[in-house]
């Protein structure tokens, strides 16, 4: 929902493309900053720990907004202080789950991959349901009400972080010592020292880069000026919906193609879905086209996830993911703010089809890399 309500708000306030480009960036800071320190704080104080309590402390910081509402008028610099806030309290939580994942699997008596593929399914369930009630909900009661809304489910959230019960693994005499900082610090360390997973997270920071500001900012832009937030809802979750049949197709997929054979077909795939897509074409070939996309898209999650969760120690996966974490809200931050000014320097598809073309050169890049073996050692 958060996807949405942030960039709709702050365009409603300033009617500028390059203030939610501008909100998205120095909200994205705090995150970027703080990911590799909590990833310390995963590894040292526990995954389902960490998990609750950030939740808790996120559902309060949603929930700020529409109280802050109730006194006074909503301006650009009230949503970037709320929503920093937000991201601050917020960042260890995915990283939490996920190094949480090999543990429940365990519990469960099931694959790494199979694991993966439910774990990013319903993550991106979230993302297929919560587009389309934000939407709903901005046309009937407005964005900033909407905001109740995303709290109780982030409430939820740490509400069954909490009915967890797991054994978490921790490997014997693999301690690291030093200052949070400095134990934060070693997970650089450990992602340069194993090439599989420093392939992924490369290719993962260009996605971040180049691909999100199209969801974040020119998708949001496009609608905006069309009247159209269902639209947009729909596009949203029908890329997220068919992501959730590519990553629940994870497991079955890994038993006829390579890891490698699946990264290439999922990142070129999502670049030759976009072309089309940045044409502004009819509200049915949105649909199609997104839908391909996401599809291509799905498998990329678990992919990443099995693969930090395979070579990478339980004491150390925490750091890793949280170095993840940090690519995707740091990656934004280069490009956000350009891309909302060149929007309203030449508008949506300009900015659309060049984003298209660039995010094609960058897969087929990355495709045509002959380190990519290392992802099936």
């Amino acid at each position: 929902m958060l996807f949405i309500l942030y960039p709709w708000i702050a365009f409603d306030v300033t009617g500028s493309s390059a203030a939610a480009g501008l909100l998205i960036t120095l909200t994205a800071i705090p995150g970027l900053l703080l990911s590799p320190v909590m990833g310390s704080i995963i590894d040292r104080f526990g995954r389902r720990n960490t998990s609750m309590w950030v939740e808790y402390a996120s559902a309060a910081s949603v929930i700020a907004l529409p109280i802050v509402a109730w006194f006074i008028d909503i301006n650009l610099f009230l949503l970037i202080l709320i929503n920093t806030l937000k991201n601050f309290v917020s960042s260890g939580s995915p990283s939490a789950r996920k190094s949480l994942v090999p543990d429940a699997a365990d519990a469960a008596g099931m694959s790494l991959p199979r694991a993966n593929s439910i774990h990013e399914a319903l993550f991106a369930t979230g993302f297929a349901i919560g587009p389309a009630i934000a939407a709903v909900l901005i046309s009937q009661i407005g964005a900033i009400n909407a905001m109740w809304v995303s709290g109780i489910f982030s409430l939820l959230s740490a509400i069954f972080s909490w009915l967890i019960r797991v054994h978490e693994r921790h490997e014997e005499g693999d301690e690291e010592s030093g200052n949070i900082f400095v134990y934060a610090s070693q997970g650089f360390r450990i992602l340069f020292a194993t090439p599989a997973v420093l392939i992924m997270m490369s290719t993962f920071l260009f996605l971040a880069i180049v691909y999100l500001p199209t969801e974040m900012v020119v998708l949001p832009r496009h609608f905006n000026e069309i009247g159209n937030p269902e639209g947009l809802g729909t596009i949203i979750s029908v890329m997220a919906a068919s992501s959730t049949v590519g990553a629940l197709l994870f497991e079955r997929i890994n038993k006829y193609l390579s890891f490698a054979k699946i990264f290439r077909i999922a990142i070129l795939g999502v670049a030759l879905s976009m072309i089309p897509m940045a044409l502004l074409p009819p509200q049915w070939a949105f649909i199609l086209f997104g839908a391909i996309l996401g599809l291509t898209w799905g498998p990329l999650g678990p992919l990443l996830n099995t693969v930090v969760q395979e070579k990478i120690p339980a004491n150390k996966r925490g750091r890793v993911f949280a170095l993840e974490l940090a690519i995707w809200s740091g990656g934004p931050m280069i490009s956000m703010v350009g891309v909302g000014l060149a929007l309203d320097a030449w508008g949506v598809q300009a900015v659309y089809l060049a984003e298209a073309i660039l995010v094609t050169a960058i897969a087929i890049f990355m495709a045509t890399r002959k380190h990519l073996r290392e992802l099936d050692k």
